[in-house]
């Protein structure tokens, strides 16, 4: 083993530079009226983000029951939930703090709706029955019953100002019955009967002259709202889940028109006086995918479409062809695995429990698809170069993708059959002719490694060079050298194993692990390989003698995946215990370990410069860790240097006896002990102006806890409480907390976050003390009471 000639410092400290976390994952979704917040259900928590960058806003925490319903109102600034345990909570965005909570209905709220301005909002129960409340006083302003099963569809019509004589709310059911209530008289001006199946959608037009629904029985119909009669009906041979009307004149002139969106995975415009498809456009090419909501914002002109496989698709009313603003996934599933590519870099490649490719671009986190595959993806690998990009699937099939730079988009350039079983594991060659890697290297659960030669993969079928029956048990990965020259592969059977890579011939065997291996490593800067095993071990190995070097311990479940970094002279692992974990090869030391999954780290791969590194799990979650080990070596020399000046700076004010800058300084040093020492220095009574008619023994001490801002009342009520827990300490803490008291009041302690706990952690020692001193209080009586007698019996001896 040879040590490595390029220098390169070695990575001690990573962040978080970035994370995509699950958006959506089925349920509720609503948009803020100016188009650019958008919150989801998440289970029985709701996340709340920025439509057009993905950034995180607030989350909410859920009160353990499923959340059923939700909208943002109020421009974003506040969000109305509903959840399975009949309570409607109303939040502060983005604080997440809750303004109020009630109970809402005897069932579960199934949709809700707020009026066009956010003053009122109507909910619709599973019992059937329809409330509308004040958002900001939290009260029923109307209560509706009629409909005799689950309210499925709720609007409320936009035409207030024009029409002052009635202001309408339109209600659907599961009993299939429209029903068009008045706010102002508070009556049900009609009962529509045109459906057959659950209704979807309602809307109504500029004029609120129509009313429109769509229902599960592919039917829109269209509803006079002077006459309370059906004008048109239209077919639509898809079920529909969303229709809405668009701003009278956009995309066409002089017209409004409908938009829908169901079963068959197509936004669809319709004239509605006609009954005629205007046009139509695919979202998905998934005939599985259906659309589950479309949000029509006529602020900024966009549709968003919620679709079945969770991703969310913002287009552009700008035309008819509804150009794709912004894609976004709203749930990847379980990562399996990640690579970098393009020729910057500038996206990645996920395997994500699909048999779609995910394809994400790293600066605002958009995506496309590669289909291609019939059943999951569970492998991929990428050139040095990021233009071809492999893949192995449950189908048996490897296949390659190659870049093309007019379309910004990878095209399947090959298949590559010949396995009988699910590929585990794929790479490609590091040397190129041309611009095309020389080989792909597959490994198969059937136990067996093919070659394939890819330097004519365009202009002729593919067949593999040769075949070998290399282990007893699943195939889990594979590695070549830079150089091309061996490749080694990873098995289930506990054994990893050396090969010639053109003759295929086997070199040797690395054994020791107790369990099966997931994932090997070879080094591109010295003949070493690394091995990461289900015994929850990595293991330095030399490829001269095939033995093994060094081992390192430290994960607590299986490792998953190994790469080096550092030119070699470090480790990166993760495994199944959520964690990433940094190794210095020298030393056999973690460095550091990164925490940021909540379960199994399947993958894990290095930017070219290595300041990134991305590791993805099976919680759906990515994170961007970013290195900065040179920026946190500078920071704690520069925090060294301030605290040294500082320290001598305090000592000069104690020094000089200026007890305010002493203080000051003292407490943004956020030095405990040393303010703590400072305080009792200054109750030292043989100290020059010490008065027994201040509390602190000095005025200006009292003037300065007298006058502290708010956070440092909240620092040194923290220290208060460290302090009080001590007997020998307390008395500080009970004279600075008397000036406290004193001084401040209620409402200016209550801005400090943490203070119940702080308080409910003081009390009891408090009392305790207030019982020792009144305890020696009680004692000294008997030594008064001792002494006067010691006294009278002085006084009868005398003669």
């Amino acid at each position: 083993m040879t040590l490595s000639s390029k220098a390169t410092a070695l990575k001690t400290s990573f962040i978080i530079e970035k994370s995509i976390e699950p958006v959506y994952t089925g349920g509720s979704v609503s948009l803020s009226a100016d188009g650019y917040i958008f919150s989801s259900s998440l289970g029985e928590d709701v996340k709340i983000i920025n439509i057009d960058t993905g950034e995180k806003i607030c989350f909410i925490n859920g009160d353990s029951e499923i959340i059923t319903s939700l909208a943002l109102v109020l421009e974003g600034t506040r969000l109305i939930i509903a959840s399975r345990s009949l309570m409607l909570r109303h939040y502060e965005i983005p604080s997440g703090n809750l303004i109020y909570s009630l109970k809402a209905h005897d069932a579960p709220i199934i949709v809700m709706e707020s009026d066009i301005t956010s003053t009122l909002i109507a909910t619709g129960g599973a019992e059937g029955s329809v409330k509308v409340w004040d958002i900001k006083g939290g009260y029923i302003t109307h209560q509706f019953k009629g409909h005799g099963s689950v309210i499925s569809a709720i609007r409320f019509s936009t035409e207030i100002k024009k029409r002052k004589d009635r202001w309408l709310l339109a209600t659907a059911a599961d009993d299939y019955k429209i029903k068009v209530w008045d706010l102002v008289t508070n009556c049900c001006l009609s009962t529509l009967d045109g459906h057959i199946s659950v209704i979807r959608g309602l809307d109504f037009s500029d004029d609120e002259k129509i009313l429109v629904s769509g229902s599960r029985d592919m039917v829109l119909n269209f509803w006079d709202l002077d006459t309370f009669k059906l004008k048109n009906s239209v077919s639509l041979f898809e079920s529909i889940e969303s229709v809405q009307f668009l701003q009278k004149g956009l995309l066409v002139d002089n017209k409004q028109l409908i938009v829908t969106g169901g079963s068959k995975n197509v936004v669809r415009f319709w004239d509605y006086i006609s009954g005629l498809e205007i046009s139509q456009t695919s979202i998905s090419k998934s005939k599985d995918v259906t659309i589950c909501e479309i949000i029509y914002n006529s602020r900024r002109n966009i549709l968003l479409s919620v679709l079945s496989d969770y991703s969310l698709v913002v287009h552009s009313l700008s035309s008819l062809k509804l150009p794709i603003i912004r894609r976004i996934s709203g749930y990847y599933d379980e990562i399996i695995d990640c690579t970098y590519i393009g020729s910057d870099e500038s996206h990645i490649a996920i395997a994500s429990n699909s048999q779609n490719i995910s394809i994400v671009d790293c600066l605002n986190l958009n995506f496309s698809l590669l289909e291609g595959h019939r059943d999951i993806v569970i492998c991929l690998a990428a050139s040095k170069n990021g233009q071809w990009l492999a893949s192995g699937s449950k189908d048996n099939e490897a296949r390659l993708w190659k870049f093309d730079i007019e379309s910004n988009h990878f095209l399947n350039i090959a298949t590559f059959t010949g396995h009988t079983d699910s590929i585990g594991s794929i790479a490609l060659s590091s040397i190129k002719k041309g611009i095309i890697p020389n080989f792909l290297l597959t490994g198969s659960h059937d136990q067996t490694i093919k070659l394939w030669n890819l330097l004519n993969v365009e202009e002729c079928c593919v067949k593999s060079l040769y075949t070998r029956k290399a282990h007893e048990k699943d195939i889990n990965a594979l590695d070549i050298s830079y150089d091309d020259k061996i490749f080694i592969s990873a098995s289930q059977d506990k054994t990893c194993k050396v090969w010639d890579l053109y003759s295929g011939k086997m070199l040797g065997v690395l054994k020791g692990h107790k369990r099966g291996v997931w994932s090997v490593k070879i080094s591109d800067y010295e003949k070493i390989a690394i091995t990461g095993s289900s015994d929850k071990l990595i293991k330095l190995w030399n490829l001269y003698d095939y033995s093994c070097l060094k081992t390192f311990e430290g994960h607590t479940n299986s490792i998953l995946k190994v790469l080096f970094v550092s030119s070699g002279q470090q480790i990166i692992s993760s495994g199944s215990d959520g964690l990433v974990k940094l190794w210095t090869i020298k030393t056999s030391e973690c460095v550091t370990t990164l925490d940021n999954h909540t379960d199994r780290v399947w993958s894990l791969c290095v930017s070219s410069s290595e300041n990134i590194v991305i590791s993805g799990g099976a919680d759906s979650v990515i994170n961007f860790w970013k290195d900065v080990t040179q920026e946190e070596k500078k920071r704690i020399e520069a925090e060294k240097s301030f605290f040294v000046e500082n320290e001598q700076q305090l000592s000069n004010y104690i020094q000089c006896q200026d007890w305010k800058n002493a203080i000051i300084l003292a407490m943004s040093l956020n030095h405990p002990y040393k303010l703590f020492m400072l305080f009792k220095e200054i109750l030292n009574k043989n100290l020059p102006g010490f008065t027994d008619k201040s509390v602190m023994g000095f005025s200006v001490v009292d003037e300065i806890l007298e006058s502290l801002s708010l956070e440092q009342l909240s620092g040194i009520i923290s220290r208060l409480r460290d302090w009080n827990t001590n007997f020998r300490t307390s008395y500080i803490a009970q004279r600075i907390l008397y000036i406290l008291l004193r001084t401040y009041d209620a409402s200016y302690f209550l801005q400090i976050s943490n203070i119940k706990k702080v308080l409910d952690v003081m009390i009891p020692y408090s009392e305790r003390h207030y019982k020792r001193i009144s305890g020696l209080i009680e004692t000294s009586f008997l030594i008064d009471y001792t002494l006067r007698e010691m006294e009278d019996f002085s006084d009868f001896s005398k003669p």
